[in-house]
């Protein structure tokens, strides 16, 4: 992200900064942790309602409240994305997100707030992005990552002060065409395989890692991380035709377990499973790299499919 003026988390929403008084402020923040990041075409009707707000309004004021979210050690910047998108039915929901930083680990490794309120409408059926909704400008990587998009010719950008399309903001634009690939996420490939070699697998974990998106690598992967009472966070791998914005699919789990308000911590996480492809395994190192910056967590299951078409 560019970084603002402001050292504060609830910063430059020209106009919509102090919308919601602290109290309601809360009420929001608790009620989206517990919808793990979502709020719903009711929620969004009632707000707008209340507020006399439209729902790009709405939109932009709930970005105090993504950067709620944010978990920045290094930066000490706290930034927030809300997407709008449209589920199977054309119903509008709001998926939040906010960057997650990892102490002690390369920075290539963080995760962006788009990147995190993308793929929380990936990981929550969307079908559609109309709208993303950013406190600060996206920085290169990120508009690079939502040039992989189905929608990245007609979703609108909203900023403080100014909305855009994509191509104003990253003009020659190299995408998933240039590699010869016709899909894009939100548009993948149809799933032609299938698995052997699952046995001890939780079925779940290989659905998700077979929804994946993976044109580039063809690593299927996915990562499940169990806690002791609020179930369970998937993952999926999100690859990137200029490859460096690509998602790992723990990166991916850990955002959503952070958009319910939970911790990456001994207290919270039971068990933390990766699954791969066999034969074009990557993600094992990096997926060591960023739990080595908690501490006390349960070493990480591997394991490896054989999908055949």
């Amino acid at each position: 992200m560019i970084p603002s003026t402001s050292s504060s988390p609830i910063n430059s929403i020209t106009g919509q900064t102090h919308l919601f008084d602290e109290p309601k402020r809360d009420a929001l923040f608790n009620q989206v942790k517990l919808q793990r990041g979502r709020l719903t075409t009711d929620d969004i009707n009632n707000l707008c309602n209340e507020y006399s707000l439209t729902q790009e309004q709405l939109l932009k004021a709930c970005l105090p409240i993504a950067s709620l979210f944010a978990v920045a050690p290094v930066s000490h910047f706290f930034v927030g994305a809300v997407v709008l998108g449209l589920d199977e039915n054309k119903q509008v929901n709001f998926y939040f997100g906010a960057n997650v930083e990892f102490t002690n680990q390369p920075l290539s490794l963080v995760v962006h707030a788009e990147q995190s309120a993308i793929n929380n409408a990936w990981l929550n059926g969307a079908k559609s992005i109309v709208k993303i909704a950013i406190s600060d400008a996206p920085c290169g990587y990120c508009r690079q990552f939502m040039n992989e998009l189905a929608d990245a010719s007609t979703f609108d950008i909203l900023l403080p002060n100014q909305d855009y399309k994509l191509n104003e903001l990253l003009p020659a634009a190299f995408g998933p065409t240039d590699l010869g690939n016709e899909y894009s996420l939100f548009n993948p490939a149809p799933i032609t395989q299938s698995v052997v070699g699952q046995d001890g697998v939780c079925g779940t974990l290989i659905d998700a890692a077979l929804n994946a998106y993976v044109p580039y690598t063809k690593n299927f992967s996915a990562v499940k991380i169990t806690t002791f009472e609020q179930g369970s966070f998937y993952g999926r791998y999100a690859e990137n035709a200029a490859y460096s914005p690509s998602l790992a699919p723990l990166q991916s789990a850990i955002s959503q377990l952070y958009l319910a308000g939970l911790h990456m911590d001994a207290q919270t996480i039971q068990k933390i499973e990766l699954l791969q492809t066999k034969g074009v395994e990557n993600q094992q190192q990096v997926s060591e790299a960023v739990l080595a910056s908690y501490a006390n967590l349960p070493a990480m299951n591997a394991y490896s499919i054989e999908l055949v078409d």
